[in-house]
């Protein structure tokens, strides 16, 4: 009686059948679950970006040395002594014509960047006799060298604390 049991439990036909019941029970709740799913915004599964400032540095002339990217809150030491007042540095070897940098943990405010191609790798903005730049620079802002650095204010940007992305290209 057992094996009678057992094989009537484990037959193709009966296990056809319990398969079938089972399915028609739930495939009504399953369809409308993956139909909620479907429905659901994209954003709703999406990583949210974080709070940053994305600066991407173009027209990188050569391979050679490192370009540094300052971040500078006040006049105070803008732009050349980036190294002793930047609150924010960073940088990276070259490879390409192009880099990107990514500061977080920056709060809103006013600031200003300077950007420069530091080819022997000393720290600074070379310059000939005449004050000329003899490697890269560039300033957020768009602002530009005339007859000497641009100010503080010239370069200066409000970040309201959300994801800021900017382009420098960097002038030789």
């Amino acid at each position: 009686m057992l094996n009678n049991l057992l094989f009537m439990f484990f037959s193709q036909n009966n296990r056809n059948s319990v398969i079938h019941q089972v399915f028609r029970k739930f495939s009504r709740p399953l369809f409308w679950l993956a139909l909620i799913f479907l429905w659901l915004p994209s954003k709703g599964f999406a990583q949210t970006e974080c709070p940053s400032l994305n600066v991407k540095i173009q027209n990188i002339a050569n391979n050679t040395g490192a370009i540094a990217c300052a971040i500078f809150k006040s006049e105070k030491g803008f732009p050349d002594k980036f190294l002793k007042f930047a609150p924010k540095i960073m940088i990276t070897q070259i490879s390409g014509a192009d880099a990107s940098f990514e500061f977080s943990d920056i709060l809103p405010g006013k600031y200003a960047i300077v950007v420069i191609h530091d080819e022997n790798h000393n720290g600074e903005l070379d310059t000939n006799m005449f004050g000329i730049p003899k490697e890269g620079y560039g300033f957020s802002s768009g602002a530009k060298i005339v007859l000497s650095a641009p100010s503080y204010s010239d370069a200066e940007f409000l970040y309201d604390g959300g994801v800021l992305k900017m382009t420098i290209a960097l002038k030789y």
